[in-house]
């Protein structure tokens, strides 16, 4: 008789596979799947991070950081007083030099100028002999800047074909010079009226000068005034990055102190761990400084390019455009053929000192005029542009403004001189002409002139100390014993991470 319940196997067959989820075919599948990544790589699973592992992982870590921290310090401060070397004692220097040299050959120049334009007039002998010594005083100088741009030019191809092409026609110049010279005295010549032989050979010299070698000077300070710029601009942004690299391995380096002390406290009963401590310590304090000595360094780079250089280049071009103008002055009253010419290129030179937009000679002292009133009612207020308006709108130091101001003085006043010399060559008055462009009293041209050398001069100066001393800070800082006490504290702080994690390991010998 037939069971009620469910039929077992007929004889001969096997039994049905149990598939639910409690059945045989489960447990099959779990003792056969594949194993996970956590069971495969015993570093991610919570039971391999044991306490010792987890101790000296994170002391690891420390050590790291803290090391990286100073690298990071070490590599950003090294590379600012890099910077600031190349720029303060290679780079800006050469383009004072070569600026310099712009002068120098300007003043030689202008020298010549007033010799052929005093000719052989015995009312004017002992300002002959005072035009000569100045001549060969410029003439020295030039030699000298010429030497020393040569030998700042070594390894630059375009700066040595620049200063080579100086040295060349330095000589070429000096030479047409001095025949211009021997021709006047063989020539007996008045005043303003030059021989026809020595005129042409001074129009050789001056064209040589303004076409060959004042260019070469301008391409040599251009080159050097491009590197410094260049250097300046990649410091800053260098400097810039460097502070956050700076703040930010430190950051980690703290964020992995407070995490191993933390550690120690959980895991050890310990509230506070001493030498783990005095790392935090050294390191908040070593955060803090490296983070004022980046700051100085900025300081430094900033006042050496941006408030001394500067105005330093743009005082010293000034200068020497100043002087190769006061030349065209005496070349309008030696050669009437090319007045014209003369003229327009003191004109263009007035501009470069102090731009007053659309002005020509006949209207520019009463623009000038008007433009300086507005200027003298609020200082922060220069409508000018030009070298004099570089100048008056970098006013840093003390003393300055006040230089500033008198130079500015100085060459309004040389700027009406000059139109009373025109007037008086227009009137027919060409020796009277004569005497007040070259005379030296007070209240004559090259008297005033002088004056306005001597402004420029001062203000230049202030600049150029200003220059000197941030540069010597800059090479100061970090000083040496700055230094030593960086590579101790890294030393401490290593040496007390180690020691303070090392009595909680040997717990577990």
């Amino acid at each position: 008789m037939a069971n009620s319940g469910t039929a077992g196997p007929a004889p001969g067959q096997r039994a049905p596979r149990t598939t639910t989820a409690g059945g045989p075919e489960a447990h099959v599948g779990a003792s056969t799947r594949t194993p996970g990544i956590r069971a495969r790589i015993p570093a991610l699973g919570g039971s391999w991070w044991n306490t010792p592992r987890l101790v000296r992982a994170l002391t690891v870590l420390c050590l790291a950081t803290v090391f990286a921290f100073a690298a990071t310090t070490a590599s950003v401060l090294v590379g600012a007083r890099d910077g600031i070397d190349t720029i303060g004692h290679h780079a800006a220097p050469q383009a004072v030099r070569a600026a310099d040299l712009s002068f120098a050959l300007s003043d030689m120049d202008a020298q010549a100028a007033n010799l052929l334009l005093i000719g052989a007039d015995q009312d004017y002998s002992a300002l002959r002999r005072q035009t000569l010594d100045t001549y060969e005083q410029r003439r020295n100088q030039a030699g000298i800047d010429l030497q020393r741009a040569a030998e700042a030019a070594a390894g630059e191809p375009s700066g040595q074909r620049a200063v080579q092409t100086a040295i060349a026609e330095l000589g070429h110049y000096e030479a047409l010079v001095a025949r211009a010279q021997l021709l006047e005295d063989q020539a007996h010549a008045s005043a303003g009226k030059p021989s026809p032989d020595a005129l042409d050979a001074y129009r050789q010299a001056t064209d040589l000068l303004r076409q060959q070698l004042l260019p070469a000077a301008d391409r040599i300070t251009a080159a050097n005034s491009v590197t410094v710029d260049h250097i300046y601009t990649a410091q800053r942004d260098e400097l810039a990055a460097g502070w956050w690299w700076i703040l930010g391995t430190g950051a980690i380096a703290l964020v992995v102190l407070a995490a191993l002390q933390r550690t120690l406290a959980v895991r050890f009963r310990r509230r506070v761990n001493p030498p783990l401590a005095a790392t935090t310590l050294l390191t908040v304090i070593g955060l803090a400084t490296v983070l004022q000595l980046a700051g100085q360094a900025e300081d430094h780079l900033v006042t050496a390019k941006r408030n001394a250089y500067d105005s330093v280049i743009a005082l010293s071009r000034a200068r020497a455009v100043a002087y190769d103008m006061n030349a065209d002055e005496s070349r309008y009253l030696t050669d009437p053929a090319r007045a014209a010419a003369y003229e327009q290129a003191f004109l263009d030179k007035t501009q470069a000192v102090a731009d007053v937009s659309g002005a020509t000679l006949g209207s520019y002292n009463s623009e000038l005029s008007r433009q300086i009133d507005a200027h003298r009612a609020d200082c922060r207020v220069v409508p000018f542009d030009g070298f004099l308006g570089m100048e008056l709108r970098n006013i840093t130091f003390p003393g300055e403004q006040d230089a500033a101001e008198q130079a500015l003085t100085a060459f309004q006043r040389y700027q009406q001189d000059d139109r009373t010399i025109r007037a008086l060559r227009n009137q027919g008055q060409l020796k009277q002409a004569v005497t007040f462009n070259t005379g030296t009293a007070p209240g004559q041209s090259n008297a005033d002139f002088e004056l306005l050398g001597a402004a420029l001069g001062d203000v230049l100066a202030i600049n150029q100390r200003a220059f000197d001393a941030a540069v010597a800070e800059a090479d100061a800082h970090p000083s040496p014993g700055t230094a030593a006490v960086g590579g101790i504290a890294l030393t401490l702080a290593l040496a007390l991470s180690a020691l303070g994690v090392r009595p909680r390991l040997r717990e577990y010998r």
